[in-house]
């Protein structure tokens, strides 16, 4: 895919691009966002969208990408300056984005679409990020089961008893990234798209085609492959006593 971005990285306009912030530039997203969310912003420029979201979601991460390294440098270094640690910028391509499917929460562009050579593939690569999630909470959803069970063990515990002074909630995470980590976990998953429970459901139910599996299969198979593929996951704790 040509790109078809008119301007360059200069400085004049990444100043402008730089005064950009969250607040003015993504508000009909904020109300959206819970601290522990995954956002993927696609073309971030100098990372001032990026580092912002990545505040709205302390217990979450950010990931900025761009067709070009020339801005990410200066993202880096803005986070770092304003200790904003968990956010991180690499290169990529909105037409073919390297990341599996659920990996992110959120996707979001800001005045990107009008800059690139075919929108369509755009939206279609930054609903294909979502498609695993999105089968699996459809699933749960029709069998009755609990979708962010994590964030709800407190009021579980209160409605059960436990008054709130005798809880004490934290929280946990994975993070698959070495190889071995992601040929395991991308691996299992990569074969219950193919042949699993999951995948019987779905196709019965007609939550997704066979087609639709392979391509999740498929996009599995490319974290596990990718050398620079990260996913973690944050685990809601709770102990209870009497």
């Amino acid at each position: 895919m040509t790109q078809a971005y008119t301007n360059d990285h200069s400085q004049s306009v990444l100043q402008t691009h730089s005064w950009r912030d969250a607040n003015n530039s993504a508000s009909y997203l904020l109300p959206h966002l819970q601290p522990n969310m995954s956002i993927l912003d696609v073309g971030c420029g100098p990372g001032s969208i990026t580092i912002d979201l990545a505040r709205k979601v302390p217990f979450g991460h950010v990931v900025g990408v761009e067709y070009v390294p020339d801005p990410l440098d200066g993202a880096q270094v803005l986070a770092t300056s304003e200790g904003v640690s968990n956010v991180r910028f690499q290169v990529g391509d909105i037409h073919d984005l390297p990341f599996p499917e659920n990996t992110f929460d959120v996707v979001h562009a800001h005045q990107v679409l009008q800059h690139i050579s075919d929108p369509v593939q755009a939206f279609k690569e930054m609903r294909q990020l979502m498609a695993w999630r999105d089968l699996q909470v459809r699933i749960r959803q029709a069998k009755g089961n609990h979708i962010k069970a994590g964030s709800h063990l407190h009021v579980w515990a209160k409605e059960a008893g436990f008054a709130l002074e005798n809880m004490k909630k934290s929280t946990g995470s994975w993070c698959f990234s070495r190889p071995d980590e992601r040929k395991y976990w991308g691996g299992s998953m990569e074969e219950r798209a193919r042949s699993s429970g999951l995948a019987k459901i779905a196709i019965r139910e007609g939550f997704a085609t066979r087609e639709d599996l392979d391509r999740m299969a498929t996009a599995w198979r490319a974290f596990v492959e990718d050398e620079n593929g990260w996913l973690g996951f944050l685990h809601g704790q709770i102990l209870c006593w009497k």
